[in-house]
């Protein structure tokens, strides 16, 4: 059975329309492509990676349908004052790179991040599926590792549920690894025995909730910008959000996602705690598949959500220095 058009949930409902025009309610989304040696503040890269997902999943679908998404939503924060945040940064969107599945798409990805983070400071890859963590952190140069996301992805072989074992065994330091919302009845004892074993900071849906955003924010933020003993500091750090660490209510389009993983303003604000790191020069969404999304198309709308939070952190650090 082929997979719907895009833009189309797997069901066969059509997604809503096109949203109506006002010039006085400026959307997001539709930002230009960089030009030739010209430095922007943030930009976006599509990376529809699915080859290798452990689920099948038409997550290849998925750049496309977040930057469709990103005009249904306006680019203010409120406040106040309202800010503009398309008139405070620079945001450009490099498209996507074609076919980055396997070890020649895991290379072109690499390069291209490397290329678009020497002239920006912010990388948002759009996945895709988990796989293109691996090289998307490598070509932003990473130190550190912050990943959303309800499992471990320390599988053995390439696939989507091995980044983050495929990013150590390449060199990267686990102590300046932290996972966080990990989710009980979605891993294995093994994987939980390989992630403390190497040093792996790893804070459960649980303890995130028990102790809550802001404190858990600034714990990942120390010990994956080199704070943790015997880590060695300095070097950007890679976020990696994948949205199955979701409730499957609110993420339905994630074929991993569970009941009873985070709400979405709960993954908002993670986000953008984050990104508020001057740190933090990369970060991937991925795991949405668009063609098994809801009607309503919650899963994608939240992801389009994540890329403005991912932003508003942004600005939040420049503001944090003027």
């Amino acid at each position: 059975m082929s997979a719907p058009p895009h833009g189309t949930p797997s069901h066969g409902e059509p997604s809503p329309g096109p949203p109506s025009y006002d010039p006085l309610w400026p959307r997001a989304g539709g930002w230009p492509a960089p030009a030739p040696g010209d430095r922007v503040d943030a930009v976006l890269l599509g990376a529809p990676a699915h080859r290798t997902s452990l689920s099948p999943t038409g997550a290849d679908a998925t750049p496309g349908a977040v930057r469709e998404a990103l005009r249904r939503f306006s680019p203010t924060l409120l406040g106040p004052p309202p800010i503009d945040l398309a008139e405070e940064l620079q945001i450009a969107d490099a498209g996507d790179v074609g076919d980055p599945d396997g070890p020649e798409g895991e290379a072109r990805l690499r390069t291209r991040v490397e290329a678009l983070a020497e002239a920006s400071d912010l990388v948002a890859v759009l996945g895709g599926d988990n796989s293109v963590t691996y090289a998307a952190a490598q070509g932003a140069g990473a130190a550190g590792l912050i990943t959303l996301d309800a499992h471990f992805d320390l599988r053995d072989g390439v696939s989507n549920g091995s980044p983050v074992r495929r990013l150590v065994e390449d060199g990267l330091d686990p102590r300046r690894i932290v996972q966080l919302g990990i989710a009980d009845f979605a891993n294995s004892a093994a994987y939980a025995r390989r992630a403390a074993d190497v040093g792996i900071r790893v804070i459960t849906l649980d303890e995130l909730r028990r102790r809550g955003i802001d404190d858990a924010v600034a714990e990942a933020r120390e010990i994956a910008g080199g704070g943790a003993a015997g880590a060695t500091a300095g070097g950007g750090i890679h976020l990696d959000i994948d949205v199955d660490v979701c409730d499957r209510s609110v993420a339905p389009g994630c074929p991993a996602s569970v009941p009873g993983g985070l709400q979405a303003w709960e993954l908002r604000a993670l986000v953008r705690g984050i990104a508020a790191d001057p740190r933090v020069r990369s970060a991937d969404l991925v795991e949405v598949d668009a063609t098994a999304d809801a009607p309503d198309g919650r899963t994608v709308r939240l992801a389009a959500l994540c890329v403005l939070e991912l932003l508003a952190g942004l600005h939040a650090r420049k503001g944090a220095t003027r």
